[in-house]
């Protein structure tokens, strides 16, 4: 019998070779080879019980759905594996070079190499696909099939046309990144809010080819003075040229909503616009015909079980347990957790209030630890917006209100979403850098870090240095939820510093010890959360996603040949075509729907199946901070600096870490606002020298993580 590592191994090996298929398919399809082959392939698939529609899902759809199954497959055994063993793991195999910032700037922000080079080989390939097209489609020019256009009418239209191939191409990767419970991604380590960047570049170049698709299709029918006939027409059979303009109107309005002018401000125009990808996609499909939806169907099918999870995970509401209200309009929401279930520090969870609105979902980083508390998960949300200011105001008019009124806030979560494993665990020493609210996933590393199963199992970093910058004063008090980790130091042989810079305060200067007792009169508020049986447990493991996925695909599969026989003669050759083409659509979606009605039920019955676990009764804390008396070891805080009025200086931060810890990897995580984090990323470029691989190097290298999530 494998063992676990020898069966990550073959998962492993049988991940790229899936990967080589399913890229050799995209290199190949352009060629005139592949079309050849690919006529054939399907007259003879006509003749089979799965019929060419078969043919199409298994060589364009499955490979994907292969990689995704197997990747949950080796993601669940590595996030088994030991932490001592994966930190040991990873520091042999990670190239930290390729994650780093190479790109720093203003408009780009900031580029690693391996994202350069991600998006350089994506352009060489849509460049090899334009090419390839357009190669065959001039050489057949021939006056009959010039359709009594001009030589560069003619490849005007063709040029067109191609780059509808290339919007196909953009379609087939957009939905991969905003996979939240399914995502892929993790596979290269990168977290869900550094994805979502990725989605918003591929839904650009999609709808910049698909306007310039349309734009030239426009053209050609204007130099032949047929707009008015061609504009409204619904062929039978082909492309269906309506459907495809109000794709393009639907995917225009979709992108400019969610430009960062009108997002920012109109967050509730961006939220319900973006849910109209379900009729663009309906469009695209009576566009393009059921043969090239194929090619982007892989990507549906996962994107809308990740939807169907979620759903599930958060239709029965939760209550928050309590609430505790901070000087600088912020709050920490504790809420409910199974003591099952556990995740990884810098996670997230999507938050829906019904009370402030039935429909938006916002994302807030955990500052909790699973490892050090197993019956709640807490979030801290500022003030900061329409929707977190009604949620403050609650928070205020609970505590205002009658002590003695029963008080209750039922809430809907999503998540948690996180990385498989700590990744801060592998590094020798950490720098964690923070501006304002950016502490949030910081207090999770840090309260991971302080539990006492993390440094049993573990090896800790040898040091660990805070900087955290904020504009007032009373913004120190997002400290509190750590404040006895950071005079009290429970973290073994592991050096804590904090320094704080306070920009825009000049007050006398005052200690650590004075700051946070000042502020540690936070109000708080208890609620009754106990006529809610719905705890935090998380969405389903990835073993049951690897199963959900190959399990629909099946239930596709066969209902997509079963409606074929049932509806359309596919026994005789080319009687398919007597059929309009929008039927065959149809079918495509009904099999579709039901693939995701029977993942559903199936996910439905496991989740009544399984035994639910007494509710935690969870301890109703007054607050996690400790006034320091003058027994308390005064070196502790003397380590610790806050100064007023100044920046951090992250060149002098920089230069000097390495010299007074000695160790050659040392971890970057970074969350605040974006300026921050170019001087950060800028930092961590400049004064990086050595390699950690095998940890061999002896200079300093900064490995930089950025942890930023802003829609």
């Amino acid at each position: 019998m494998l063992s676990r590592t020898d069966l990550q191994i073959v998962l492993k090996l049988l991940l790229i070779l899936i990967s080589a298929v399913w890229v050799s398919v995209w290199l190949l399809k352009p060629t005139e080879l592949w079309t050849k082959s690919w006529h054939k392939a399907e007259d003879n698939a006509r003749e089979t019980v799965f019929g060419y529609y078969g043919l199409n899902f298994v060589v364009y759809s499955l490979p994907l759905i292969s990689m995704a199954i197997t990747g949950y497959l080796y993601l669940y055994l590595y996030a088994k594996k030991p932490r001592g063993l994966r930190r040991s793991r990873q520091k042999k195999m990670s190239i930290t070079k390729l994650s780093n910032p190479f790109v720093v700037s203003r408009r780009l922000g900031v580029i690693s190499l391996g994202e350069l080079l991600a998006a350089m080989i994506f352009t060489i390939f849509l460049l090899w696909t334009m090419y390839a097209h357009l190669s065959k489609d001039f050489k057949k020019m021939t006056p009959k099939k010039l359709l009594k256009l001009n030589i560069w009418q003619f490849r005007l239209m063709k040029i067109g046309t191609r780059l509808g191939l290339l919007a196909e191409v953009c379609l087939a990767l957009l939905l991969l990144p905003v996979l939240r419970g399914m995502s892929l991604f993790r596979l290269f380590r990168i977290q869900f809010e550094a994805s979502v960047r990725y989605h918003i570049c591929l839904g650009t170049a999609m709808i910049l080819f698909a306007t310039l698709h349309g734009a030239s299709t426009f053209f050609i029918w204007g130099v032949k003075q047929q707009i008015q006939d061609e504009m409204w027409k619904w062929q039978k059979t082909g492309r269906v040229y309506l459907a495809g303009e109000l794709g393009l109107v639907t995917g225009l309005v979709i992108w400019i909503t969610s430009l960062p002018q009108i997002r920012r401000k109109w967050f509730e125009i961006f939220y319900y616009t973006h849910h109209f990808y379900a009729a663009f996609l309906v469009l695209f499909l009576f566009h393009t015909g059921d043969r090239h939806f194929y090619m982007v169907f892989s990507g549906v099918l996962l994107f809308g079980l990740d939807k169907l999870l979620r759903i599930i995970q958060s239709r029965p509401p939760t209550g928050v347990v309590s609430a505790r209200i901070f000087p600088c309009k912020a709050i920490e929401l504790s809420l409910s957790k199974d003591p099952r279930f556990k995740y990884s520090p810098t996670s997230l969870i999507y938050l829906k209030v019904p009370s402030i609105s039935k429909f938006q979902w916002h994302p807030f980083s955990i500052t909790s630890s699973s490892s050090l508390d197993d019956e709640r998960i807490t979030v801290i949300v500022k003030s900061d917006g329409w929707w977190t200011s009604s949620l403050y105001d609650t928070m205020v008019a609970a505590v205002d209100s009658d002590p003695y009124e029963v008080k209750c806030l039922p809430v809907h979560i999503e998540g948690p979403y996180g990385p498989v494993c700590t990744d801060f665990l592998r590094y020798e020493s950490l720098l964690l850098v923070a501006g304002g609210i950016g502490i949030t996933p910081l207090l999770s590393i840090l309260r991971e870090l302080a539990s006492t199963e993390i440094k049993m199992k573990s090896t800790l970093p040898s040091r660990i240095q805070l900087i955290y910058a904020v504009k007032k004063s009373e913004d120190i008090s997002l400290l509190i939820p750590v404040s006895h980790i950071l005079l009290t130091q429970p973290l073994g042989q592991t050096s804590l510093e904090v320094k704080i810079f306070i920009t825009q305060d000049n007050r006398p200067i005052k200690t650590v010890r004075e700051l946070l007792n000042d502020q540690s009169k936070v109000q708080t508020v208890n609620f009754d959360w106990k006529a809610f049986d719905n705890t935090v447990s998380g969405s389903k493991n990835l073993p049951w996603f690897a199963a959900l996925a190959g399990f629909s695909s099946i239930v596709f599969l066969v209902t997509l040949v079963f409606l074929n026989h049932a509806f359309i003669r596919s026994n005789v050759k080319g009687s398919e075509k007597k059929n309009p083409s929008w039927i065959t659509d149809l079918l495509l979606i009904c099999s579709f729907l039901l693939a995701i009605i029977c993942g559903a039920l199936a996910t439905a019955i496991v989740k009544r199946r399984t035994p639910k676990k007494d509710l935690p009764l969870v301890a109703m804390r007054k607050c996690d901070h400790m006034e320091l008396g003058p027994t308390e070891p005064k070196d502790i805080l003397d380590s610790h600096e806050i100064r007023y009025g100044e920046r951090p200086n992250f060149d002098d931060i920089f230069s000097q870490f390495p010299n007074q810890t000695g160790d050659s990897s040392i971890g970057v995580f970074f969350c605040g606002p974006e300026s921050m984090r170019e001087s950060v990323a800028l930092s961590c470029r400049k004064y990086s020298q050595g390699s950690t691989i095998d940890g061999k190097g002896r200079k300093p290298f900064f490995s930089f993580h950025s942890l930023n999530f802003a829609l």
